[in-house]
């Protein structure tokens, strides 16, 4: 299965402080994005200095690595593999030339046709080191640099070519350049700390910073920090059309985030009243699947009455198990992350708070740990709608196989995770939930229908793209 990129960048431009500091407790606080490889950026005197690394950010960086990123600018990464494979080969930031300057490049996201744009650069006798679609990314805006010497009109000439969802940041010289997607599908802030300014992917990294959420980066927005400021801005062309992973408020977003302009905390917990509204269930015990689903199942309990409960315990040791590069390390590690509290759940009535279920391996695990520890009956209730197609703008949802809910019921999918009931929040709920309008979400995973023009796929609007 081929996989797809969700990661975690970052940004700084200070003023008499070194930058590597800022990196390293930005991408802390990212962890949750990316769990297998990091890599930080900087640059000094016009020299570009770069790490990277396997495995959690603590391990790669010690004291030592980081003093040796010199420099007040520079950016910082952390992933799990999607377009490419898993080694330190595509590891980010990834280096590129432009012209007689050094750059780097981090990237969150994925670009629809990054195979055709690769190929036609290789026709022009452009060289790859890796498969990841970011140095895909990277080599067409040097080829537009080279053209325009010009970073930011080769950004948006680059962008006009790459379709996708992605949140980027390069450094080159003493400057830090941040840019989103013209539809907004990827989440990218913009703040203020100490000594300067920042970027990053979710704003609780600008506050482990030690600084605070400005606003949101633009769709389409390019962005310039410099000398600790905010030098330029500039904008892609786009037609206003917007489209916001609804994943971000559902998932991957940690609760203390703010995502365009809405606390997750605040939708995941509207989620959670909102299903218990929907889908009411009589049991004794109301427990989220930890951590994410926390907020939806104390939503649950606040308007249904059940007691809420910490009925699993969660090992704080153990990697997020969805991002994990292959479905057996997932499987594996489930009873390893879980636990449940010993005679909390026997003879007990349960409803089980989860926040999504994509290929429902996980959750039958769980359910049965449920059932082990003594639960009479198990009602799951979901906190988005059926996930029936692919991701194709930076979540691993690849093929419809593996999807539990594409062509089953909720009772098939009850039935096939153990469960006594399924239910899943309605589309309206998500909607309400987030407080957004239905057409500025990007829903493709929940309706088939996508904001781009997916090959084979339906595009949510009629309005069609240039061949691909």
């Amino acid at each position: 299965m081929p996989n797809r990129e969700f990661c975690g960048v970052v940004g700084v431009s200070l003023q008499g402080k070194g930058a590597a500091p800022y990196l390293y407790r930005g991408l802390r606080a990212l962890q949750h994005r990316g769990q297998e490889s990091a890599g930080i950026a900087t640059t000094s005197h016009g020299v570009l200095h770069h790490r990277k690394g396997m495995g959690l950010v603590h391990d790669i960086f010690s004291r030592e690595l980081l003093e040796a990123l010199r420099g007040p600018v520079g950016i910082g990464h952390v992933r799990y593999s999607t377009t490419g494979t898993s080694d330190l080969e595509n590891a980010q930031p990834i280096v590129v030339k432009l012209k007689d300057d050094d750059a780097a490049i981090a990237h969150n996201g994925d670009i629809v046709n990054f195979e055709r744009v690769r190929r036609r650069l290789q026709a022009q006798g452009v060289e790859f080191l890796g498969s990841a679609d970011t140095e895909t990314m990277a080599q067409m805006i040097a080829v537009e640099y080279g053209r325009t010497r010009d970073l930011e009109s080769a950004i948006r000439r680059a962008s006009e070519e790459l379709i996708g969802g992605y949140a980027v940041v390069m450094v080159v010289g003493g400057r830090v350049v941040a840019f989103r997607d013209p539809l907004g599908i990827r989440p990218l802030v913009l703040g203020t700390v100490d000594g300067g300014v920042a970027v990053a992917s979710e704003s609780v990294a600008l506050e482990l910073m030690g600084g605070r959420l400005t606003r949101d980066i633009l769709p389409g927005e390019v962005v310039v920090l410099e000398k600790g400021q905010v030098a330029h801005t500039s904008r892609m062309a786009t037609n206003g059309e917007r489209a916001h992973c609804m994943f971000e408020w559902v998932y991957f977003s940690r609760p203390d985030s703010v995502v365009d302009e809405r606390s997750v905390y605040d939708v995941r917990h509207r989620i959670g009243q909102r299903l218990a509204k929907e889908s009411p269930a009589e049991a004794d015990v109301v427990m989220p699947v930890p951590d994410s689903s926390r907020p939806q199942a104390l939503g649950f309990s606040e308007v249904s009455g059940i007691p809420y409960a910490e009925g699993l315990i969660k090992n704080r040791f153990v990697e997020r198990t969805f991002i994990l590069p292959d479905q057996k390390r997932r499987e594996e590690e489930v009873r390893v992350k879980l636990h449940p509290v010993p005679g909390l759940l026997k003879g007990r009535r349960v409803v089980l708070l989860d926040d999504s279920i994509v290929r429902g391996t996980t959750l039958r695990e769980i359910v049965a740990m449920v059932r082990s520890a003594g639960a009479v009956r198990v009602d799951v209730r979901i906190g988005c709608p059926p996930i029936v197609a692919p991701c194709y703008f930076g979540i691993d949802m690849k093929e419809r196989k593996e999807l539990v809910a594409a062509g089953r019921s909720e009772a098939e999918v009850a039935e096939l995770v153990g469960a006594d009931s399924v239910h899943y929040l309605s589309m309206p709920g998500l909607v309400e939930a987030i407080g957004m309008r239905e057409e500025h979400l990007c829903l493709g995973c929940l309706t088939g229908r996508y904001p781009v023009e997916v090959p084979q796929e339906h595009r949510r609007f009629q309005r069609s793209l240039e061949e691909f």
